[in-house]
Formats: structure tokens, C-alpha cells, sequence
């Protein structure tokens, strides 16, 4: 419903989810997933607040409208481990989540995603937009291996 996915849509989560990559995102970007829910670097930065998380579905649905409650509670209780985890990593002053949906929205790629972002006080992100280059991987690496390494060490979530 309300879908605006084009005809013959490669969808780069999807690809990702299912041990692809290609130029902007990569396996080493991935910091948690499970059955229905996967979380990675974005590829695209805001200005203050490198680093953010995108949370997706495994498998593909475009937007809110279309996505089953057992997918989104998968997405959110990722999501709230990322923000925790994001919290205790980054040294961040507190996170933000966003998430859009159809053209008028600001969605951008066809398939649902959650942005689960680092906050800095006074850091104007509401007021900002990403630039429109790619974080390089080995920038990307740096937070995912921060992550990742939190989620090893992390005894509960």
C-alpha cells in the first residue's frame, strides 16, 4: 500500500541482508542482526553525527504502511540496543530516532529503515542534511568495530 518502489528495484538492504554489498555498504558495516532485524553503519553522514545506524528488516518491505508488527517490534528492540549501545561507545550526550516514509516523507531507499543517530547538544541535526558523498569504508569501520565490540562484551541485550 502507498508504494513507490520502481519496476526492476535493486534494493540495496536487501542485498546487503543477504551477504552482498556494494560500493556504499559492506558486511564489515553490519554491527548486529538477528532472524528479522538487522542494523549497519549508514554509508551517509550528517555533518555532526557520524557514525548513525540504520535498523532494517531482513526481508523487504518499503515502508511502515507494509511492514508486519512481528518485523517491527523486531526493529525497535534492535534499535533501542543500538541506541544503548551507541550511548556507551560514542560519547555522545544522547540519540535520536527518525524514521520517513513516501516521497513527501523524505524516503529515499524502498525499503523500511530506522535511522538511530548519535546526538551532540547543539549539534543542529534537524536542521542539517547529509552531503551527498559516501563515508569511506574504513571511516565506516571505525564505528562498526566499536559496536560490534560493545555487542561482544555487552552481558544483556
Amino acid at each position: 500500500m502507498f508504494n513507490h518502489e520502481p519496476a526492476g528495484y535493486v534494493c540495496p538492504m536487501c542485498r546487503l541482508a543477504a551477504g552482498g554489498a556494494d560500493e556504499h555498504r559492506a558486511q564489515h558495516d553490519i554491527v548486529r542482526r538477528d532472524e528479522l532485524a538487522m542494523a549497519f553503519i549508514s554509508p551517509r553522514w550528517w555533518p555532526k553525527n557520524h557514525g548513525h545506524v540504520l535498523v532494517v528488516p531482513t526481508a523487504h518491505y518499503e515502508n511502515l504502511y507494509d511492514l508486519p508488527r512481528e518485523y517491527g517490534h523486531a526493529v525497535h528492540d534492535l534499535a533501542r540496543d543500538v541506541a544503548i549501545a551507541i550511548r556507551a561507545t560514542y560519547g555522545c550526550d544522547g540519540t535520536s530516532l527518525r524514521q520517513h516514509n513516501e516521497p513527501a516523507g523524505h524516503q529515499h531507499v524502498w525499503h523500511y529503515h530506522l535511522h538511530v543517530f548519535p546526538r551532540y547538544t547543539d549539534d543542529q541535526l534537524y536542521f542539517t542534511w547529509p552531503p551527498d558523498d559516501f563515508a569511506p569504508a574504513g571511516e565506516r569501520r571505525r564505528y562498526s568495530d566499536r559496536l560490534r565490540e560493545y555487542f561482544r562484551s555487552s552481558p544483556a541485550s
